[in-house]
């Protein structure tokens, strides 16, 4: 069987690839705007909510590190669906990854105002919002290896952000450490109520969402030196960081703050949490840099879907009409820069006339159905034949796929008990994805879905 062409640019180190790959996962900005849904739900158990995610999130990212040196194809997690599931599923696991991606962009835009607010007055509007996706998107179409150095500046500014938060907790050490494993909530008394593990366990599907991003270093697989290799060391690489970055400050924070009760009463604890141990400037400065933080994660998101649109386009998704363009690498900066275009146009249209509630709602089961998608394409992997030298095999296979799977059973189930839409609009666009590979895809497989070989350069 035929490979793909070499048309991106292989430029990107390992350490490159991780830097555009936390930027998406955007630690900064999950720990002031994902984090308190924890905190609120269980006050300092939430350490212990991070952690239990964070272990979800490790046999996870062992499922996206091994299919991603498998097939180191900038299309992700489709790809493998195609080749593993069937092209089928691989289809409706690719419209569910675009359309869900590019709502993400415009949620996260959208909240840039809210942090640039306090630095700037006057700044606060959704405007802002679609300003930060045009300017990300021109930003995003240039050189990869471009963008790598851009994110990477960003991501300094947003983790200086968080070290700043972070020293405001430990040295202002206010109770013991057993706090991290005493569940309890803020009660309709204004006092601190025990709750039920139960519920700390319910919160891991939280914890899950502020770590995702880190099997995004796929979508960079045709652009990284020695992808095969690499690319599963920048997933593990990737979210341990993460896992560290969000965790040690909700740690600060629990420890630091001078009454539970009153951070938890505020809406916006992590920001109490500032000007109760930093004061009025400091509470600004990090906003800023918080601010930073979400428009990196919009490049770096928007560079992704990018390379999703890229790859769908070239395995023949579309018409030709709008495919072939999409399809194509531009000869100066070497990258999708048509496909970044349609990229941002979506996501300004989408952020401007849909509302955010509906943002919220469509994107809000997409993660869990893809996560359970990965650990059944992780189970049956092995059965294609052997992984390519030196490429990235978990250990204690077939476990980790299986507690992932188990794991995701249980958020489904406690995701449907509590508002069953969300599953049901990410198991529909799935559903239309399957009728469109059958009424378009399936009598032209001749020439579309073709599915070649993943490319490995020299390096692998």
């Amino acid at each position: 069987m035929s490979s793909y062409k070499q048309e991106l640019s292989r430029e990107l180190s390992l350490r490159q690839n991780i830097l555009i790959t936390l930027s998406a996962v955007t630690p900064a900005s999950s720990v002031f705007i994902i984090v308190p849904a924890v905190l609120l739900a269980v006050g300092g158990a939430s350490v212990m909510a991070m952690a239990l995610g964070g272990l979800v999130a490790l046999f996870v990212g062992m499922c996206y590190a091994e299919l991603s040196a498998r097939y180191p194809i900038s299309g992700g997690e489709y790809t493998w669906a195609a080749r593993i599931l069937g092209k089928p599923i691989g289809f409706a696991v690719m419209l569910l990854t675009l359309v869900t991606g590019v709502l993400i962009i415009a949620v996260v835009a959208l909240g840039t105002g809210l942090y640039l607010g306090v630095a700037v007055s006057g700044l606060s509007g959704s405007e802002v919002g679609l300003v930060v996706i045009v300017l990300s998107t021109i930003v995003a179409a240039l050189r990869i290896k471009t963008n790598a150095w851009v994110t990477g500046l960003f991501l300094a500014v947003e983790l200086l952000a968080i070290a700043i938060f972070t020293i405001l907790g430990f040295i202002n050490i206010s109770r013991p450490i057993s706090t991290f494993w005493t569940p309890a909530a803020l009660g309709s008394s204004g006092m601190m109520e025990g709750v039920s593990l139960g519920l700390v366990v319910s919160t891991i599907a939280v914890a899950l969402f502020a770590y995702n991003g880190y099997g995004q270093a796929v979508y960079y697989a045709e652009e990284t030196k020695g992808a095969t290799k690499n690319i599963g060391r920048a997933i593990m690489i990737s979210l341990g960081v993460a896992v560290v970055v969000e965790i040690v400050p909700l740690m600060a924070v629990v420890l630091g703050t001078g009454s539970l009760e009153k951070l938890l009463a505020d809406p916006a604890p992590m920001n109490y949490f500032l000007i109760e141990r930093g004061g009025e400037t400091v509470n600004t400065l990090v906003s800023l840099g918080i601010a930073i933080a979400i428009i990196n994660a919009v490049i770096a998101i928007i560079i992704q879907m990018a390379r999703l649109m890229f790859s769908a386009s070239r395995d023949g998704s579309f018409p030709d009409v709008i495919g072939k363009p999409m399809g194509s690498i531009n000869a100066k900066y070497q990258t999708p820069v048509v496909a970044t275009a349609v990229v941002g146009i979506a996501s300004v249209l989408v952020g401007a006339f849909v509302p955010f509630s509906l943002l919220i709602l469509a994107s809000g089961a997409s993660l869990i159905v893809i996560y359970a998608i990965v650990a059944v394409a992780a189970l049956r992997v092995r059965s294609m034949g052997s992984s390519h030298q030196d490429a990235y095999t978990m250990p204690f296979w077939p476990l980790p796929p299986i507690i992932v799977i188990v794991a995701i059973i249980y958020i489904a189930y406690q995701g449907v008990l509590a508002d069953s839409r969300p599953l049901m609009i990410a198991v529909g666009t799935m559903l239309v994805g399957v009728v469109y590979y059958y009424i378009y895809i399936n009598s032209r497989t001749d020439s579309r879905w073709t599915l070649p070989e993943a490319l490995h350069d020299h390096n692998d």
